[in-house]
């Protein structure tokens, strides 16, 4: 692991400590505040001259801050001489406007690429992209992970799947769900909705046999937690028995932690892309660690070895 360094941004300095860990090495020495005013201030304190650095950052919530500091640092290590940089995101924010869905609306998805390319990054290794086609937003390399082994590894050591489906909470999630259905050899089920407004889902349908069976809705992604009830609701409705999630990124926005209290699912796992505070470390939330699947990609590109093992 010669010349590797690994810096964090204050967006997930556990998972950065995490990587660092399953690598062997230790954490970059950077200094990275605000000032009185508001403005970013990075200092790198080591010499990172011809080193190749991996820059821990993913863009949640506050996402404007978080995006800035990763661009910033950026900066800072590209001017401080660094050989090749490259913005691990394991979160990418704005990845849910990747698209023009109504007239006269941005594609920020697209504007974030091309910042984190502008700002000096030589690649990209980010996880569970929301929408697959940000990949070739992207003029520079681009890794794209998938926490799918993450998730079913877990599944095969916790629960007993020979009555388990996995359910995908909208159309849009069926090719995520069969990667989920494949793995674990169980049946597949789609839950059909239509979407009233960015908060709020209607459940129509249920394409797939429930009844008398364990489930597992798994998505990429749970904001406000609106759609995820609504489907558990419609699920439970229709026969399902214990009801468990897999998302990957635990947003958690607005009221998603009440909504979660109430709902009648019985685990929910998530993993720590993003930091989840303790007022919202509930009881059915359960944390898994992506740690190790970043640090032997980490590895894997600095050693130039091939890492589409990691996605066997």
């Amino acid at each position: 692991m010669d010349r590797l360094t690994v810096f964090t941004g204050n967006a997930n300095p556990a998972l950065a400590q995490k990587i660092c860990e399953y690598l062997g090495i230790e954490l970059g020495k950077a200094f990275v505040s605000i000032f009185s005013e508001g403005e970013i201030q990075v200092k790198i304190e080591q010499n990172i001259r011809g080193n190749e650095v991996f820059i821990i950052q993913p863009t949640c919530a506050p996402p404007n801050d978080n995006l800035m500091e990763l661009l910033v640092m950026i900066d800072a290590v590209k001017r401080a001489s660094a050989r090749r940089i490259t913005a691990v995101v394991p979160y990418f924010g704005y990845a849910r406007q990747d698209r023009k869905d109504q007239p006269r609306v941005p594609i920020t998805a697209k504007l974030v690429a091309n910042l984190i390319t502008v700002a000096g990054a030589d690649r990209v290794l980010t996880m569970d992209l929301h929408a697959g086609q940000i990949q070739g937003f992207f003029d520079i390399p681009l890794d794209h992970l998938l926490a799918v082994k993450t998730f079913v590894e877990h599944l095969k050591k916790v629960m007993d799947i020979s009555n388990l489906v996995v359910v995908s909470p909208d159309v849009g999630g069926i090719k995520m769900a069969r990667s989920y259905a494949k793995r674990l050899g169980v049946p597949l089920a789609i839950v059909d909705k239509r979407r009233i407004s960015t908060e709020q889902a209607e459940v129509m349908n249920i394409l797939g046999d429930v009844k008398g069976r364990d489930v597992c809705i798994v998505d990429d992604i749970v904001a406000t937690a609106g759609s995820i009830v609504e489907a558990v609701e419609a699920l439970k409705a229709r026969g399902a028995k214990d009801v468990y999630a897999a998302i990957t990124h635990s947003v958690l926005s607005g009221p998603a932690v009440g909504r979660l209290n109430k709902a009648a699912i019985k685990k929910f796992y998530v993993t720590d892309t993003i930091p989840l505070p303790s007022e919202k470390k509930i009881d059915k939330i359960e944390i898994l660690s992506v740690a190790p699947l970043l640090g032997e990609a980490i590895k894997r590109i600095h050693k130039a070895v091939s890492i589409s093992v990691l996605f066997d």
